[in-house]
């Protein structure tokens, strides 16, 4: 039930003096404070991320960029946008990127609309 045994000899000690608690009862949201640098910007204020490799800190983070600037433009221009999350993932880079709501092409076909 318990994550850690220091979390368990602890609500033991609670109990035994017979304090109330609560365990992982609630979910507080948090916010990492960091800075992304999009590798290109457009003329016309269209951020373009170039991935080969969408590794799941990429995925977070890019989530993130998102969430905290939603006037901001973002758009992913992948190498291989049919090659899949992980092994075991049935989701394409592709996939990922419709499902979040971003905008993706393949390096080789970038739309000439995108830079207008």
């Amino acid at each position: 039930m318990y994550r850690s045994r220091l979390e368990e000899r602890l609500a033991k000690w609670f109990e035994l003096n017979d304090i109330p608690f609560e365990y992982e009862s609630t979910k507080l949201n948090y916010q990492i404070s960091a800075v992304y640098k999009p590798d290109f910007i457009l003329p016309n204020g269209v951020l373009l991320e170039a991935k080969g490799y969408l590794k799941p800190g990429d995925r977070r983070k890019m989530l993130c960029v998102r969430d905290c600037n939603p006037d901001t433009d973002i758009r992913f221009v992948f190498q291989a946008p049919n090659n899949r999350l992980n092994k075991g993932s049935t989701t394409t880079y592709s996939a990922w990127a419709e499902k979040h709501g971003f905008l993706w092409c393949h390096a080789n076909n970038i739309p000439m609309e995108w830079l207008q």
